[in-house]
């Protein structure tokens, strides 16, 4: 008997019934099919398939518990600075990848941050990579990936997944998310409000605000500003980041003083 998808039974306007009934605002008052849960089981799902995958290289906890308790600090926080929408929901779990070559970081749906041990090592301050986990956790906190798959899949896939008539998809697209999680690429808009929301994430916490800028600025004064990791690059350009970012926390009102932190260079070295 040749299958019938539920969907393909819809009237238009019943159609339209349907995914009213499943969108909703989230806390961020964006409008989504996917919810809060589907996020959360995507990243559960994304985090096992590069726990399997040897080219990630995860720094194993055992005998590097002290790095990761200084890198768990720094999340922690941001996530108490009362900033971030889904602080409960989310796992919010951090995970270092041993590759000194790679500046890079990056966070999947769920709130699940992988960073570099590259990009670690790169930064001179504490303040810069505060402000880069911030800007990670603003991509999750705001659902940018599940924004991007709702525009990249359209209302059709994912309403077949949350009706159950696709199983399947969800973990099909939870491979493709792990297989180019590492180097997505998020449009001007949702990079400039990564950028944002770390500021105003880091101006409830010890370090200077605009820390993210401090990683611009090196490299543009290392004369790397053409070649910004994927993790931050597309649009706009490390300058003019840099300009917005600083913007931001005058706005703000925030210290942009760089925090006093000798712990850092310890921390940079045991790994």
């Amino acid at each position: 008997m040749k299958k019938i998808t539920l969907l393909k039974i819809f009237t238009p306007v019943a159609l339209l019934t349907l995914i009213l009934s499943f969108s909703a605002c989230d806390k961020n008052d964006n409008v989504l099919l996917f919810s809060v849960q589907n996020d959360i089981e995507l990243g559960a799902q994304v985090s096992q398939e590069i726990a399997n995958d040897p080219q990630y290289n995860i720094m194993s906890r055992t005998g590097n518990e002290e790095a990761y308790a200084y890198l768990e600090g720094m999340v922690d926080e941001i996530l108490e600075s009362g900033q971030v929408a889904y602080k409960d929901e989310f796992a919010w779990e951090v995970t270092i990848l041993k590759d000194d070559e790679t500046l890079n970081a990056f966070a999947t749906p769920g709130g699940y941050i992988y960073v570099y041990t590259g990009l670690i090592k790169y930064l001179e301050s504490a303040d810069a990579l505060e402000g880069v986990l911030g800007h990670e956790i603003a991509h999750a906190d705001l659902r940018h990936t599940s924004r991007n798959l709702q525009k990249q899949y359209g209302v059709s896939i994912l309403l077949s997944i949350l009706i159950g008539d696709n199983a399947s998809q969800l973990e099909q697209i939870a491979g493709q998310v792990a297989g180019t999680v590492a180097g997505l690429s998020f449009s001007r808009d949702y990079e400039s409000e990564a950028d944002a929301k770390s500021v105003v994430y880091l101006a409830e916490t010890q370090y200077a605000c605009n820390g993210a800028a401090y990683f611009f600025e090196k490299l543009l004064e290392s004369g790397q500003g053409g070649g910004t990791p994927e993790f931050l690059s597309t649009h706009p350009s490390p300058d003019s980041r840099v300009e917005d970012i600083n913007a931001k926390a005058t706005s703000e009102g925030c210290e942009t003083n760089l925090a006093t932190n000798t712990d850092y260079d310890t921390f940079k070295n045991s790994l």
